[in-house]
């Protein structure tokens, strides 16, 4: 399957036991969810995933089911997040292997490679795989910049698609575009920017909060896709306090939190991670609550 580059595709939550196993049953039921709002792609293993957390069986576990459970209705994709070219080329040949279709790359983890180290990085990951891959751009987070200087080289390799935008800059959506034009493709990755950045040119969105509220952030890009910009803003301003929710360093389990009360997820999280506590946790139900008492009615966003 090729991808194409565009709507909202959902960096999702692993699903845990109370026991620390991955539960693929609750997994299911979240993406059965994000399918019957109409995303049209499913990343696994970013941070949301708790890649860091994942063993190398699990990563493997959770690409293969969920290959199973979208059976080719939207293409999946897993997070490379390697401290090595080495278990990078692994990872990559891992996920083509157990039938991912794509590929999001972070640069080296722990290692602050320098920019012609990163290139080589990612290009060698490219020339060992026929999969398309995104690159994912958070400096913010991971503080290694790939710059636009970076991408006129990273696109030597014609696997190379598309790129993640966290800068948080917005105006970077329009130097990419003046740039490279359609030769690479913007996934907006910030959820408070987000309706900004496809209004800017952004081809699609890789979500947070749609982990809890998918017909919501599908509704978002299919009005302003049509033109109905001012539906889409009437709906991202009633989300916009939940979209804060994935700008903190409790993003996963503020989402996970969120999860619960839609019914489409649990508590659960991997240690050293551990759920909400106290007053942090009361701070986030009053958000969630407070918005599900307003939560709007959608327009029939699917049939646009």
């Amino acid at each position: 399957m090729s991808i194409e580059w565009k709507g909202v595709m959902p960096a999702v939550t692993t699903k845990f036991t109370k026991e620390d196993q991955l539960d693929l049953n609750t997994f299911e039921t979240n993406i059965k969810a994000q399918l019957d709002a109409g995303v049209h792609g499913i990343v696994l293993g970013g941070t949301l995933g708790e890649a860091s957390t994942l063993l190398e069986r699990e990563k493997s576990l959770l690409t293969k089911a969920t290959v199973e459970i979208v059976n080719d209705s939207v293409p999946v994709l897993m997070n490379i997040a390697e401290q090595s070219t080495k278990g990078a080329i692994a990872a990559a040949h891992q996920a083509e292997e157990d039938g991912a279709q794509g590929l999001m790359m972070l640069p080296p983890m722990r290692y602050k490679a320098g920019e012609r180290e990163t290139v080589a990085y990612f290009k060698s990951v490219a020339h060992s795989t026929k999969l398309p891959i995104m690159i994912y751009n958070n400096p913010v987070d991971y503080n290694i910049e790939v710059t636009l200087d970076m991408f006129d080289e990273l696109l030597k390799c014609k696997n190379i698609e598309a790129v993640k935008e966290s800068t948080r800059d917005i105006s970077n959506i329009t130097r990419i575009k003046n740039r490279f034009g359609d030769r690479l493709k913007i996934m907006t990755g910030v959820d408070t920017v987000a309706l900004e950045s496809l209004l800017m040119g952004a081809d699609g969105w890789i979500a947070g909060l749609v982990c809890a509220f998918p017909a919501e952030t599908v509704a978002i890009f299919e009005l302003q896709k049509v033109g109905r910009i001012q539906e889409a803003i009437d709906i991202y301003r009633w989300f916009l306090p939940l979209l804060e929710l994935d700008i903190n360093p409790k993003l996963v389990q503020n989402i996970k939190l969120a999860e619960v009360y839609t019914g489409i997820g649990t508590e659960n999280v991997r240690p050293p991670r551990l759920p909400l506590f106290g007053e942090e946790r009361q701070k986030v139900v009053k958000i969630i609550e407070d918005s599900l008492k307003t939560r709007p009615t959608l327009p029939n966003y699917k049939n646009l």
